[in-house]
């Protein structure tokens, strides 16, 4: 089907891998967390958009480059990784708002439910993925398994699995929102606590970021 072969076993495939924890599932913990349900949400959101972007990078053979370029490697890893320990710096350094812990009632108004950007928090994530060099290499080197290199359409079959594994990832990702910020809620309530989440949630960004910089092509 669209020169998929095995689809049944790249959508287990998909899910086993979703489960294994990483630097998206983390940053989805840490911003629900420290920031909240909806939070959690865009930072979902985010991931899984730049996990679109790295199917359309596959499909047009663009990964491709990134995975024969040491150079290009290099400077993608880089800004991904100066970019993550930039959102940790920011968390870090952060005054605590208390409006933070009201998006959490239903019945607050419009105004306080406005205190966090949620459209930076989703272009954030979309960066965070989009910046991470491994993901490209992995659609790279896992992908062309489930593809029929005789289909003549090969970038479809590569759209095709990308949506699969967005979608998968989706499925987990939410939950793992829920769950964290559900865990976190009462902990949110409180100022001081919320401002040592905000903290904790920057180390553990600067901690990714690092670990980013120091993993090799």
């Amino acid at each position: 089907m669209f020169g998929i072969e095995n689809y049944m076993g790249f959508i287990l495939a998909a899910i086993l891998l979703n489960l294994t924890p990483g630097t998206d599932s983390m940053y989805i913990i840490t911003r629900s967390v420290s920031q909240g349900r909806q939070a959690g949400f865009y930072s979902v959101l985010g991931i899984t958009s730049g996990i679109l972007v790295h199917t359309l990078f596959a499909a047009l053979g663009l990964s491709l480059l990134l995975a024969q370029s040491p150079i290009a490697f290099t400077i993608v890893k880089y800004v991904g990784a100066i970019y993550l320990c930039y959102l940790g710096f920011k968390m870090i350094t952060s005054k605590p708002e208390a409006s933070v812990a009201n998006e959490l009632n239903e019945d607050k108004t419009l105004a306080n439910s406005k205190s966090l950007d949620y459209g930076q928090i989703y272009k954030q994530g979309v960066l965070t993925n989009v910046f991470n060099p491994k993901v490209a290499l992995f659609f790279l080197a896992f992908f062309p398994h489930f593809v029929d290199s005789s289909y003549a359409h090969g970038m479809l079959s590569f759209l095709i699995l990308g949506l699969t594994f967005a979608v998968t990832g989706l499925i987990w990702c939410t939950c793992l929102a829920l769950l964290a910020s559900q865990f976190s809620k009462s902990l949110r309530e409180n100022p001081t606590t919320e401002s040592i989440l905000n903290k904790i949630s920057g180390v553990v960004f600067i901690g990714l970021g690092i670990k980013l910089l120091t993993e090799k092509g």
